[in-house]
């Protein structure tokens, strides 16, 4: 598959945002992260002006096989009856996203049952979820292509709708096996390290899916390029398609917990370049997520505990992107103020 072009990020723009952030109304540095988050957005979009007022959020689904070695609390149908609820405004996501002025789109990429057609609904599926990794691969080649592809569609058909910042989050019952053994694999960590409580299981539970996540990477020994196919999800490849979609056209994204982030690293690995274009909306409670986020070189905003998914800690931290681009645009200078810069110092 030939992937697009990640653009350079403007690096003199970024330095004259700082610049800027210099001679405002505040002695340097007062308002922290929001100062270099600033810079890294206006080096991404290349535009000091840039707002992110025309938001989504993308929730991609699908089921996994390997739910079948109990790996989660709640069982595979859940997937689908949420895909529902996000589709009907109950979600937490939605919530968040009505409070945050953000459109919801859900992306069925491989939901195990047939969903009924709806406005905010990308009907994408590519297989009635993904095998048992712990048995065959998660999905064929061909699948694996297909998941980025339907990512690039998807975030190709929001741009055309009008896109400043997006937001990329998920639903799949057992997926939370599935990004741990990607981000062990790809970080160079053990199962253990990365593999927390997912949904709420049990330690025993637990250690039941450190159990299948070595099996399985034991068994398929996959290279970096073969991750999403041998332990992936399709809404996982969707997902990482989206993200290098995005990042193409220049759109800051917004990471949201493991998952998502799993999602990231196997973008990263097509399009190592990617990391310029992302902004961890938060750090969740499962280990793996710190690590993977470490892996990427990104810090978070938020540090909630949140392990929720959909996308809701990455929505929440929407005004946080506004708030740094606001203050960056709008606060006086010392000069234009007539504030003596020694003074306020």
């Amino acid at each position: 598959m030939n992937f697009p072009t990640i653009p350079p990020l403007d690096l003199a723009k970024g330095q004259q945002a700082l610049d800027r952030q210099n001679r405002l109304t505040k002695p340097q540095g007062a308002l922290g992260d929001l100062e270099t988050l600033s810079a890294r957005v206006v080096s991404m979009t290349a535009n000091a002006n840039y707002l992110p007022t025309r938001r989504a959020v993308i929730v991609c689904a699908g089921d996994h096989g390997v739910t079948a070695q109990g790996v989660s609390a709640y069982p595979s149908d859940v997937t689908a009856q949420m895909v529902l609820n996000f589709l009907a405004g109950g979600a937490a996501v939605n919530v968040l996203a009505r409070q945050m002025n953000a459109r919801v789109t859900v992306v069925d990429a491989g939901v195990k049952v047939d969903l009924p057609p709806h406005p905010a609904l990308v009907q994408g599926k590519i297989g009635y979820g993904t095998h048992d990794f712990t048995v065959e691969p998660a999905m064929s080649f061909q699948q694996a292509q297909a998941s980025l592809a339907l990512g690039m569609r998807v975030i190709a058909g929001e741009i055309q709708h009008g896109l400043d910042m997006v937001a990329v989050g998920e639903m799949g019952i057992g997926n939370t096996t599935s990004a741990s053994a990607i981000i062990a694999h790809l970080t160079n960590h053990t199962p253990a390290e990365v593999t927390g409580y997912g949904t709420g299981v049990s330690e025993s539970a637990r250690l039941n899916k450190i159990h299948k996540i070595e099996r399985a990477l034991d068994m398929h020994g996959p290279s970096p390029a073969q991750v999403l196919e041998v332990v992936g999800g399709f809404e996982i490849g969707a997902m990482a398609g989206i993200m290098i979609g995005a990042a193409s056209a220049r759109i800051p994204i917004l990471l949201d917990g493991l998952i998502s982030t799993a999602a990231a690293l196997i973008a990263c690995v097509h399009c190592p370049t990617l990391p310029n274009y992302l902004i961890a909306g938060h750090q969740s409670a499962e280990p793996g997520h710190r690590i993977a986020l470490a892996y990427l070189g990104l810090s978070p905003l938020l540090q909630l505990n949140l392990r929720l998914g959909e996308g809701s800690g990455a929505v929440l931290a929407f005004p946080l992107v506004e708030a740094a681009m606001r203050t960056l645009q709008e606060m006086a200078t010392f000069g234009e103020a007539g504030v003596s810069q020694s003074d306020a110092e």
